[in-house]
């Protein structure tokens, strides 16, 4: 009797082989990083350690995939419709919450389409002024511009950018206007800014920093919600007269929807012994970047927060790029 059990379920198990997850060897071969942007600059910074780090503590390679283009959407679009078996990732910013208000016809949900893993490194922006601008703080600027409306000109690195709606977000909190004068990109925007063809900037931390101190910029405040390290002696804008104003340039890693929850858990703990290597601290803080991980839940809280605060200062300034 015992034999002739033994033989049925010898015959079942060759119908029915035991099931293996498809993840039991995860990674067997090199992941994909989706950057929406074109190499370079700090989007470049954040990949280039993600990839490397990762590819070092995973034993595979990690291929970078720039995919610019559309402001951040074609390459969200491609990674959103990836397969979620844990090779495709995506780099994911402040952009990208910034194109959900800003783009009417998008083919994917930020929200929706995407697994959430982990935030990766956080910035914020510095306002900063041609010396030729006769104020010295924020109050003054406000003050100068309800006299002067839609008379000071500040630059940014495109319409839709965060360098756009930063000082949007700013005027409409501080009851003021400016004027929006777009270039292409964070380089031209700042020479403006420099030679005095505008008065005003948000600029990323690190460009503008080494211009501030030698006095050929002149420093108002820090969009954070704390003093930059860097040069604690500027004000936050909220300190400086416009309560709750705190604006974040911000980097995640998320998935395409769907991949297994025990792939991302993995990552995640991997991406968060990666962001507290010494070298990998260093790099960061060379671009006025701190790391900044999360749970994939307060990742996706944030996000959403962030995709309705860009949504609104989209609608209030009226901003259309499609």
């Amino acid at each position: 009797m015992i034999a002739v059990r033994l033989g049925v379920f010898m015959s079942l198990a060759v119908v029915f082989p035991a099931v293996v997850p498809a993840h039991a060897g995860y990674p067997d071969r090199p992941l994909r990083l989706i950057v929406p942007f074109p190499s370079g600059g700090n989007t470049g910074l954040i990949a280039r350690i993600v990839s490397q780090k990762l590819a070092e503590v995973l034993g595979v390679q990690v291929v970078v995939d720039n995919r610019g283009g559309a402001g951040s959407t074609l390459g969200a679009a491609i990674a959103a419709k990836a397969a979620p078996d844990g090779y495709t990732l995506f780099l994911a910013s402040q952009a990208n919450a910034i194109s959900a208000g800003l783009y009417s016809n998008l083919s994917y949900d930020i929200i929706r389409d995407f697994a959430p893993i982990t935030m990766l490194a956080i910035s914020h922006h510095v306002l900063v002024a041609h010396p030729s601008l006769p104020v010295k703080s924020v109050k003054e600027l406000i003050a100068l511009a309800k006299a002067q409306p839609e008379q000071i000109r500040f630059s940014s690195s495109g319409s839709g950018s965060s360098s756009h709606l930063a000082p949007e977000m700013f005027s409409s909190m501080a009851g003021i206007k400016l004027l929006h004068i777009p270039y292409k990109g964070g380089g031209p925007a700042i020479i403006a800014l420099l030679s005095g063809e505008v008065s005003l900037m948000f600029s990323s931390p690190a460009p503008a920093f080494p211009y501030i101190k030698v006095g050929k910029l002149r420093g108002l405040g820090v969009s954070s919600t704390q003093r930059s390290t860097l040069l604690p002696e500027l004000p936050t804008i909220i300190e400086a007269g416009v309560p709750g104003y705190d604006v974040a340039t911000w980097y995640g890693l998320a998935a395409p929807a769907g991949t297994p929850m025990e792939i991302t858990t993995r990552l995640r703990s991997e991406i968060v012994r990666i962001l507290d290597f010494p070298d990998a601290k260093r790099l960061l803080a060379a671009e006025a970047y701190e790391p900044r991980t999360s749970t994939p839940e307060e990742y996706s809280a944030f996000t959403r927060e962030e995709v309705e605060k860009w949504r609104r200062v989209i609608k209030s300034a009226r901003i259309k790029v499609d």
